[in-house]
């Protein structure tokens, strides 16, 4: 019984070292799957190359990507040089700024249009902003009054030193009015500057408005001209809310 069980075991030890030798001569004997594609291309000196990948002697040159049966697949175009390759990274980014400003055109339309349904809307913004401008120039000029008047007796009292040197205290008063005097002038003439800026926002603005109320789509090139605005005013704290100036 145990002889028996023996020969049967090396029996069975013999089958399995044949077949796993028939398997590996199988594995060795079978032959690796073609390329699925051909490249083919014509060299500088007129002759075809084909190749199972690409060809790095025509990479300055077209190559054709063939299927098995020969039909075409795809065309590699010729790989660009260093300035080639400057230049369409240059057009690329062109083009890339050229819809980042059509995004921001787009956006700035829809925001007008929700912030003005309608130009009675625009004009009572304009007026809003308006008002805190001439507010602040009238709080100028009282102020610029207010100098005025504290001058007057310093002048009537340097009078009684005509031809001689006036007190530092009564000169010092003197040169401070006149600081503040300029000060606010200059104060003024800001103002009036900064008035003439918000007109001409909300000009802008509404000469775009009524093109969008009119039915021109936000963004649309018939708009790029008029998005040209001034620079807009910063709001002062007490400035209106949604005004135009933002």
């Amino acid at each position: 019984m145990l002889s028996m069980a023996r020969r049967s075991l090396a029996l069975l030890t013999i089958f399995t070292l044949l077949a796993g030798a028939t398997s590996g001569v199988c594995a060795q004997s079978s032959p690796l799957p073609a390329s699925a594609v051909i490249y083919s291309c014509v060299d500088d000196q007129g002759r075809r190359i084909t190749a199972d990948r690409p060809i790095a002697s025509c990479n300055a040159r077209e190559q054709r990507v063939l299927n098995k049966d020969g039909s075409l697949r795809a065309i590699h175009p010729p790989s660009l040089t260093a300035d080639e390759r400057a230049e369409k990274e240059a057009t690329e980014r062109k083009q890339a700024e050229a819809r980042a400003a059509q995004s921001e055109a787009v956006r700035r339309d829809r925001n007008l249009l929700a912030r003005y349904p309608n130009e009675a809307a625009h004009r009572k913004a304009r007026e809003a902003s308006l008002d805190t401008a001439r507010t602040a120039m009238k709080n100028s000029e009282a102020r610029l009054g207010e100098l005025v008047a504290e001058r007057k007796p310093l002048l009537a009292e340097a009078e009684f030193y005509a031809g001689k040197t006036l007190p530092a205290k009564l000169r010092g008063q003197l040169d401070a009015n006149d600081a503040a005097t300029t000060a606010q002038r200059e104060v003024m003439i800001t103002q009036e500057a900064e008035l003439d800026r918000v007109n001409q926002l909300y000009d802008a603005e509404l000469a775009r408005l009524k093109q969008l109320w009119a039915g021109a789509a936000p963004g649309s090139p018939a708009l790029v001209a008029s998005q040209r605005m001034p620079t807009p005013v910063a709001a002062s704290p007490s400035g209106p809310k949604g005004s135009a100036l933002r």
